[in-house]
């Protein structure tokens, strides 16, 4: 059996990472339809209509999907990591509760509205239903962020000890939920959202393209998915520079994981590529086992915010490390995606200054290929997030071994990890399937979408063929 220590993490670990991909469509489609909404109520052009009914079936799908794993999240908390609820409890309950009460009922009052009273609403209510579900779906992002940064920065509390337990007790709310990691947590996830989900639109648009699919509906897609893409992979990548070096600031450890350095000094290198010279390279990347393209003392102008003799604190400094390989690989795949993005997004833009986005076929096939990389970077994200931290549950007050339940014994830990991975994936495999069948079924026709008001005059339509 497996320690259940160990087995825990690897249960949260799995369900987190199905978890996301669903509010990462939800999120990133939810501007989309804004937009489309937008555009529907504002002109006469029937593909709008058509781009919004399709679309929102997908967000729906997603919605509830998301809804009912996230659920099972919560859950685990007080099956798999008691100790860390009985400890954190008074702080890391509240934001999951208002998350609740504030922004899923917001969502799912008005999505009622928005996925079935289009012909029963006026425009305007109509339009403001689309507006309601978005902020709902992304405040929802907020008050988790909240929580989840707070383990990351942890500020605003005093610990106590409470029949031998340790316990969080809030004392500045301000200080605990607006902590310094929230707003580079958030803006960070989001952009990456709509990221992820520009990319899917516009690898989905350009496989029916290619191939002669519906010519009006995919090439409006494609276009309005490079708008969102020229806009999100640049500013993603210089986000996540800035981000870097405020990691570095307030968690020296993970920065020191990413790049594996393990050594503390000045003129640390920022390594662009690595290559392991050795099997020991994938498992523990050190100078020694790899073979890098890097640029001297970036890491550490990175971490300093421009002083190329700035000293980096190495891993051996730290009383315990993380997974240093996961960390280390994973930070420099969502970089490489990152880089990617942005070249498909200008390369994408040309040709359409050119008047070839349609006709490129390499670019095609290259959006095609790369329509699920956005949500694979984002787990990879959150592998650099979450690992990176360990060893430690709150960041410098509770260890992850810990944080687990105190009674949950390897047999029970193993079981329920067995479970949850059959569970889960068999909900992915059903969840992809219908989303499948949705895409390959096409949008629906102009006659089938209705609306509830004569549309207004026709405008100039700002994408458009």
């Amino acid at each position: 059996m497996i320690d259940p220590v160990l087995a825990s993490r690897l249960q949260f670990a799995l369900t987190t990472i199905v978890h996301i991909i669903f509010p990462v469509m939800s999120m990133g489609l939810a501007p989309f339809l804004v937009y489309f909404t937008w555009k529907e109520v504002r002109t006469d052009d029937p593909v709008y209509p058509r781009l919004r009914s399709f679309w929102t079936s997908v967000f729906a799908i997603s919605f509830v999907v998301g809804t009912v794993t996230g659920i099972v999240l919560e859950f685990e908390f007080g099956t798999n990591f008691a100790a860390f609820a009985t400890t954190a409890g008074e702080l890391f309950g509240g934001p999951l509760a208002v998350e609740g009460m504030m922004a899923f009922f917001l969502e799912a009052t008005f999505l009622g509205v928005f996925v079935f009273g289009r012909d029963r609403v006026s425009d305007r209510l109509y339009f403001l239903s689309s507006v309601f579900v978005g902020l709902g779906t992304w405040l929802s992002a907020v008050w988790i962020l909240v929580a989840n940064s707070w383990m990351q920065t942890p500020r605003g509390f005093e610990l106590a000890r409470e029949g031998g337990q340790p316990v969080v007790t809030l004392v500045d709310p301000v200080a605990a939920y607006a902590n310094p990691r929230f707003p580079w947590m958030f803006v960070h996830m989001q952009s990456a959202a709509v990221l992820s989900v520009a990319l899917f639109l516009a690898g989905v648009a350009a496989y029916y393209v290619r191939t002669g699919g519906d010519d009006r509906f995919w090439r409006m897609t494609l276009k309005v998915a490079l708008v969102a893409l020229l806009v999100t992979a640049p500013f993603q990548v210089l986000h996540g520079d800035s981000y870097a070096r405020h990691v570095a600031e307030t968690q020296p450890q993970k920065f020191a994981a990413m790049e594996a350095q393990y050594e503390t000094g000045p003129h640390a290198d920022l390594h662009l590529l690595a290559v392991p010279t050795s099997l020991d390279g994938f498992t523990d990347p050190r100078t020694e086992t790899l073979f890098t393209v890097s640029l001297p003392s970036l890491a550490s102008a990175l971490a300093s915010g421009g002083d190329p003799s700035a000293v980096v604190d190495g891993l051996n400094e730290f009383d315990g490390s993380p997974p240093v390989a996961f960390v280390f690989w994973s930070f420099r795949a969502m970089v490489g995606f990152g880089f990617w993005f942005v070249g498909l997004a200008l390369w994408g833009g040309y040709r359409w200054y050119q008047g070839r986005l349609f006709e490129s076929e390499r670019l095609l096939r290259a959006l095609t290929w790369s329509s699920l990389l956005g949500i694979l970077t984002v787990e990879l994200g959150w592998i650099v997030t979450e690992v990176g931290r360990q060893p430690w549950v709150i960041q410098g007050v509770m260890r992850t071994t810990d944080g687990v339940s105190p009674g949950l014994t390897g047999t029970e830990a193993t079981v329920t990890l067995v479970g949850f991975a059959g569970g889960y994936a068999l909900l992915l495999a059903l969840y992809s399937g219908v989303i499948f069948r949705l895409l390959r079924r096409g949008p629906p026709d102009a006659a089938d979408v209705t609306t509830s008001e004569a549309p207004a005059p026709p405008e100039e339509v700002t994408v458009d063929d």
